[in-house]
């Protein structure tokens, strides 16, 4: 039993350090370990010298407690509604119809219930399924395979992606929040020190602004910060299970996960590998293929379908596949019950000053006179019919 807790100490020592490969490379080889301890007679023990005992402390030195932010005031406030407003405008997309809150849903907890994958502007599929937006700013990257390093990075990606906002381009975005006397003046506000503040740059850095304070605090803080109260005894035996499983050695920290890489399918290939490979479609390097960066578990039971491509329609099996794949454990049901009770945990209120729409903007110029002005800006010779 010391043995396993060894491995267990280790896990928590490596995981979060800075070079992501080496540690997920550290972690498969400390889970075989775990494994072969496992396998020798203590497949079922717990972490817990007493198995119905509170956590320890020590046990729980790998989670931090997450802390809704004070109001936004002065010039940041400003920055944040202006980001409220773009995030929800479908202006931003080519025919006026999708927005970032088309596919990531805030008063869904920012995702696109029940689909697989999102439809952007012209109802065409997206590539993989749209992760939430809640809580993203806990990320060390954005997307799937981390191509982007920023909130405000991944805000201008869905606007001239074919298959998700459509816009031909950054002078288009431009051309429309021009366009918009409140966009302006909102933009002169929020960015005073400049003299042209309508730039692609305040745009996203504004989106980003809003993105960053969508945070979900949920009563597995209050439990990390001393309440012991604040789960159920249901949950902490789940949360008793998913220590000594090895969930937490990818899903930890504040985010419970967001903070690394990993290769999925460590001890079992994973079904798709040939429909997608993760982070080699970006890098072009074969050690990246299937590795995808973790997702956060944060308000994990709210949003299904789960995984990068959404095939899995139920959080249990999400967990089955979990353990099977990453871990090299067949999880029982009653084992996979007790770590979804111990996820239910997880589930924040969401923030109802930002979930209503703005009302709409009136636009200065009228719809068919605003297209041909983007068309010019994009196309400076069409005038010329060139």
């Amino acid at each position: 039993m010391s043995d396993l807790r060894t491995v267990f100490a280790e896990i928590r020592n490596w995981s979060w350090r800075g070079n992501a490969r080496l540690s997920c490379a550290t972690i498969a080889a400390l889970a075989a370990v775990s494994v072969l301890v496992l396998a020798s007679g203590c497949q079922r023990a717990s972490l817990d010298a007493r198995p119905k005992a509170d956590i320890s402390p020590g046990q729980l030195s790998m989670f931090s407690p997450l802390q809704a932010l004070p109001a936004a005031t002065g010039v940041e406030a400003l920055k944040v509604d202006l980001g409220r407003r773009l995030y929800y405008d479908t202006h931003l997309s080519a025919n006026n119809s999708t927005s970032c809150n088309s596919c990531h849903q805030l008063a869904k907890y920012g995702v696109d219930p029940g689909q697989a994958v999102s439809r952007g502007f012209d109802h065409k599929p997206g590539g993989r399924n749209s992760p939430t937006v809640y809580n993203s700013g806990l990320q060390f990257v954005q997307f799937w395979d981390g191509r982007a390093a920023s909130l405000a990075a991944q805000a201008s990606g869905p606007m001239m992606n074919p298959v998700e906002m459509g816009m031909p381009g950054t002078e288009a975005v431009l051309a429309y929040v021009h366009s918009n006397v409140n966009y302006v003046k909102q933009l002169k506000q929020a960015y005073p020190d400049q003299k042209n503040p309508v730039t692609m740059e305040n745009v996203t850095d504004a989106i980003a602004s809003f993105e960053g304070r969508l945070l979900t605090p949920a009563r597995w803080d209050e439990y990390l910060k001393g309440n012991q109260q604040a789960l159920s005894e249901d949950e902490k035996e789940g949360l008793r299970v998913y220590l000594r499983s090895g969930c937490a050695s990818c899903h930890a920290g504040a985010g419970l996960g967001g903070n690394s890489y990993a290769k999925l399918g460590v001890f079992e290939n994973w079904p798709d590998l040939k429909s997608d490979t993760g982070r080699m479609a970006l890098t072009h390097q074969e050690r990246d293929l299937m590795y995808f960066k973790v997702p956060l578990l944060r308000n994990v039971v709210q949003t299904g379908p789960w995984f990068h491509n959404g095939n899995v329609q139920t959080i249990d099996e999400a967990v089955r596949l979990m353990g099977k794949h990453q871990l090299g454990l067949d999880l029982t049901a009653s084992e996979v019950t007790s770590i979804v009770a111990f996820l239910n945990s997880l589930t924040g209120p969401i923030p109802q000053s930002f979930i209503e729409p703005p009302s709409q903007q009136k636009v200065t110029a009228r719809i068919d006179g605003l297209k041909r002005e983007i068309d010019l800006r994009v196309n400076p010779g069409a005038e010329r019919g060139e």
